[in-house]
């Protein structure tokens, strides 16, 4: 299978063609412990290489050097990517998260970093982190369209947001695709969520497919690791949803493929809307996730994987209760 013969996917009703999977950076700037730059930067060709064009990052990932990582990756091959950049995360100099900006000003003002570190003249999708609950919707949207209008920007994005603020941003200017978690063991926004994302020609851009390494028997590499927050990864959580893990190792083994393979193409086979967004660190993970491309699942296979695996078993939240709370997505269905 190449390149060539891959079906792509459109990213929103009237966006872009990408591959159908994409490239998310964030585990590059040290979310998850050390990660070796040269390594990364070879990661990100080895994509462009193999035809994935989206690649997804944050201003606030690693304070500012995940953009910067990215921005030297990618020069003298703009024309072959699309870059995603989420914004209004802050952060303090010890790396805690401190809250959410998404105020007009702050929007053009992140976006006027974002474009320096990258090294660009424009980012072709924009969208905030989480919502900002002290600043109404339909202005931080507004502001982004602004920059588009400006050529600073080409399409805008949401991120972690549910049906009611959806529909508010869809209403000042088009919206290309929701980044949110979605995975075997993390299937909430099927209910509500995903139904208005159809309605209104909404793509989804699913990270945490893996649920961060889990579902591979992943577990947090040291202090560093930003997943030893995460209820899922913590003690007896932690035990309980190995059997979730042996039961994934049996029916890839069944099928010939790896469990990372057969999680990623769950989600593959779920919708056509639907981009995967893989963050391999390395060529080799790179290499793992694109074979799912090769995997077909029936929908036998399908609901075979939902009986073994269902998402209402797994032990802990995927964030910690006040990063819940603070959830759009989680708290507004």
């Amino acid at each position: 299978m190449t390149a060539d013969t891959i079906a792509m996917r459109r990213l929103g009703a009237n966006g872009p063609q990408v591959f159908p999977i994409s490239l998310g950076c964030m585990g590059m700037s040290g979310v998850y412990g050390h990660a070796d730059e040269n390594e990364s930067i070879a990661t990100i060709h080895a994509a462009l290489d193999r035809g994935v064009n989206l690649i997804d990052t944050g201003d606030f990932y690693g304070m500012g050097h995940n953009e910067m990582l990215v921005g030297r990756a990618l020069k003298g091959r703009r024309d072959q990517v699309i870059i995603s950049v989420k914004f209004g995360a802050l952060r303090g100099p010890d790396g805690s998260w401190v809250g959410y900006d998404a105020r007009p000003s702050a929007v053009k003002t992140f976006l006027a970093y974002s474009l320096t570190r990258l090294g660009v003249e424009y980012i072709d999708v924009y969208r905030p982190a989480r919502l900002d609950s002290s600043v109404p919707v339909e202005d931080t949207i507004g502001a982004i369209a602004d920059m588009i209008r400006a050529g600073y920007v080409r399409a805008i994005g949401l991120s972690e947001v549910g049906p009611k603020t959806i529909r508010r941003a869809h209403a000042i200017h088009p919206i290309a695709d929701l980044q949110i978690e979605y995975s075997l063991i993390s299937r909430s926004p099927e209910s509500q969520i995903f139904p208005v994302l159809a309605e209104l020609g909404v793509a989804v851009t699913a990270y945490g497919v893996l649920s961060r390494g889990l579902l591979t028997g992943s577990k947090p590499a040291g202090k560093g690791d930003i997943r030893n927050h995460f209820p899922r990864f913590v003690g007896g959580n932690l035990v309980r949803n190995q059997r979730l893990i042996r039961t994934l190792n049996k029916l890839a083994a069944e099928k010939g493929v790896s469990p990372a393979q057969l999680a990623i193409a769950w989600v593959l086979a779920k919708g056509k809307n639907i981009i995967p967004v893989m963050g391999a660190r390395t060529r080799a993970q790179l290499d793992e996730s694109l074979k799912a491309l090769q995997v077909e699942l029936s929908l036998e296979d399908l609901t075979t994987v939902e009986n073994a695996i269902p998402a209402s078993q797994v032990a802990g939240t995927r964030y910690g209760e006040p990063q819940m709370k603070q959830l759009d997505s989680e708290t507004s269905q």
